[in-house]
């Protein structure tokens, strides 16, 4: 077993989940896990899209401050901000102020309330069927999928912004529609 898969408290994860607290709690306890539901799973998506040139580990420390300056993530509560709720997301310094990602968040709000189905089904739509390899080490993991480029063309035809490929890969990986823990990871069962 690769040593770097040990952490400091012992437990045998992903190499990742070892390098901050945060991460461990994240990994051990939300990242693959199978997730439904539209405004948790529109939250993830909106996260996944903040975290685009960032790290992570920035995103997760700022998650409570997100959902309280995105309502929750209630998809129809983020539909109907305003161009005042903008000016006051881009002046909240406990959330990344990046116009774009806020916009897109509005934006992909607004495109839920026009779904024929619900979100979380439509998203699930996209997860594989049947088993796959485990990854030997996050190195095997790829960054798209056929499946996340598939989600992302559906999302972008519905109106959603802020989602390609890379960005719905992760998101699948986050909530469980695909589990990349790697061999050895205790939660690669």
């Amino acid at each position: 077993m690769s040593p770097e898969l040990v952490g400091a408290d012992g437990i045998t994860r992903c190499a990742w989940g070892n390098t901050a607290a945060d991460y461990a709690a994240y990994h051990d306890d939300e990242w693959g896990v199978p997730l439904r539901g539209d405004a948790e799973l529109f939250e993830r998506l909106s996260l996944e899209a903040f975290q685009s040139g960032l790290s992570w580990l920035t995103i997760l420390r700022k998650r409570e401050a997100f959902r309280r300056a995105f309502a929750g993530f209630d998809p129809d509560r983020v539909a109907a901000f305003s161009d005042d709720d903008v000016e006051r997301l881009l002046s909240d310094a406990a959330i990344v102020r990046n116009r774009a990602k806020i916009l897109a968040t509005i934006t992909n709000a607004r495109a839920v309330a026009t779904l024929d189905t619900p979100l979380g089904e439509l998203l699930w739509s996209f997860a594989p069927g049947g088993t796959r390899p485990r990854p030997a080490t996050m190195a095997d993991v790829p960054a798209t999928t056929p499946e996340s480029v598939a989600m992302a063309k559906a999302l972008k035809k519905r109106g959603f912004a802020f989602v390609g490929p890379t960005t719905c890969y992760a998101l699948m990986q986050a909530t469980g529609m695909v589990d990349d823990h790697v061999v050895g990871c205790f939660r690669a069962a």
